[in-house]
Formats: C-alpha cells, sequence, structure tokens
C-alpha cells in the first residue's frame, strides 16, 4: 500500500513538473503542446453551443496557451465530491452532455489528437482521461470537465470505461479506502449501475471486459510516450506504474463479483 502511494506522489509531482500551470485571476497559462490548436477548436465549438462546462480558450501562441479559469474544486479534491450518488451521477450526465454536442464537431483538416484515435461503434470525441480530479465540482456537483490534453475519436464506451475504473472506483479496498478516501468500502456494484443509469442510453456491455481493455489501452500508451522520452510518463514507466498497471487489472479480473 504505501508503495503504491509514494508511486503516485512522485507521478503528481513528474506531472506538474512536465507541464507547469499558472493562474493570474481568471487565466490559465501552461505550454502548448502540438494538439493544443485541436483542443482549442473543439473547445470553441463546444462553447459555441452554450455549453460553459469547458474552458474557454483564449490563445495559443509563444509556446503557450491560455485558457478561462473556471471556479471550484478541482485535482485531489474531485475525489470527496464524488463520494454521492448524487456527485456520482452528476459527473456521468456532465460526460454524456459534452459527448453529445461534440457530434456535430467538424475536426481542423490537420488535427493532431492527444491520444491515438480508436475505431469502433458510436465513436464520439473522447476526454481520455475523465477521472474526478479533471472535473470541476461545486456543493458535490460536477459543473465543468477540464483538461483536454488527451481529446481523440473513440467509442464513447472508451470515456465510459475510463471514468468506471476510477470514479467507483474499480480498485482494492486499500486504495479505494487511502487514496479515493472514502470512509468505508464503497459498493462497486451500486455505483456502476448509477452511473451508467445516469450516463443513460449504452448498449448493453460487459462492464468488466471493458475497463480491463480500456485499462490496458492507457498502459499501452503510456508505455509508447515513455518510450519516446515523454514526460511525465517516462518518470511514470521508471516508478513502476506500469507493474502497479498490471496488478491492478488482474485485481479486476478476480473481483467481477463485487463489479456486476
Amino acid at each position: 500500500m504505501e508503495d503504491a502511494l509514494e508511486a503516485v506522489g512522485r507521478a503528481e509531482k513528474a506531472n506538474r513538473a512536465a507541464r507547469p500551470v499558472s493562474i493570474d485571476r481568471d487565466v490559465v497559462s501552461r505550454p502548448s503542446t502540438s494538439a493544443s490548436g485541436t483542443v482549442h477548436s473543439f473547445l470553441r465549438h463546444l462553447r459555441d453551443q452554450g455549453l460553459d462546462c469547458v474552458p474557454e480558450p483564449l490563445g495559443d501562441r509563444d509556446g503557450t496557451e491560455t485558457l478561462r479559469f473556471i471556479d471550484g474544486a478541482g485535482g485531489g479534491e474531485g475525489w470527496y465530491h464524488q463520494h454521492t450518488d448524487q456527485g456520482l451521477a452528476s459527473a456521468a450526465r456532465l460526460l454524456r452532455t459534452i459527448h453529445d454536442a461534440a457530434r456535430s464537431w467538424t475536426p481542423p483538416l490537420e488535427a493532431v489528437w492527444g491520444a491515438p484515435a480508436v475505431a469502433g461503434d458510436d465513436v464520439v470525441y473522447c476526454h481520455g482521461d475523465p477521472g474526478p480530479w479533471n472535473f470541476i465540482w461545486r456543493d458535490n456537483e460536477a459543473v465543468a470537465l477540464i483538461d483536454w490534453d488527451y481529446l481523440h475519436p473513440a467509442p464513447r464506451l472508451s470515456d465510459v470505461a475510463y471514468a468506471l475504473r476510477w470514479f467507483v472506483p474499480l480498485r482494492s479496498d486499500d486504495l479505494s479506502l487511502a487514496w479515493h478516501h472514502f470512509p468505508e468500502v464503497p459498493d462497486r456494484r451500486h455505483r456502476v449501475q448509477v452511473f451508467l443509469d445516469s450516463y443513460g442510453d449504452l448498449p448493453a456491455f460487459d462492464v468488466v471486459d471493458t475497463v480491463v481493455a480500456r485499462m490496458q489501452a492507457t498502459s499501452d500508451l503510456c508505455q509508447a510516450l515513455a518510450d519516446q522520452g515523454q514526460e511525465p510518463q517516462r518518470t511514470w514507466v521508471s516508478d513502476g506504474a506500469l507493474e502497479q498497471q498490471a496488478a491492478e487489472i488482474r485485481w479486476v479480473r478476480e473481483h467481477r463479483h463485487l463489479i456486476v
């Protein structure tokens, strides 16, 4: 347990060092990536439809992107806001709203994706990292989804499966208590159903197999980025992230009876 939590702390430090963020009043600034232009086009499309649940892009020049700050609790504070059914359901509804609104977006001709595009059924534009830390919360309600660095086309179940892993969470009792800060071990089967019912109108699918496949895809992407020398993935891999991920995949497979 201690090793896992220490690895998480090191990973978070590497992430901050690789992509430092500064906030000046209501403007967020951070280094651009090759995908920033595509992300800003996407965010403008959603904002033009009246969605204020994503950041307003302000600029992307001289290696720095700027976005409008959205007030609320984020990052590590997000764990506490989604303990209730209310918080859990609000995040699922918000993710569904964004997925549906994004379908009318026409990407730039030379779009750069933050993660590899994935073919399949019911492809939408996925966030790629919709964990509680990337939602903005007010009074146990998810009000925005930020940090679209991994924007890419993929089946909507890709984002749903990723979210289930972290929101339910589909993790050990120890991690649920020590990292996710639940006061007691959550009823995973109940929380899976609350999220899926709140997202709504999904085809029948095997939750365990779909989450495991998404976890493996995340691990594969982390390895690929680390091999390219990118941070924070290189630090994550050197700190044993892939071995930890493999162990968590085994946990999900072995505890199907707690999930469905």
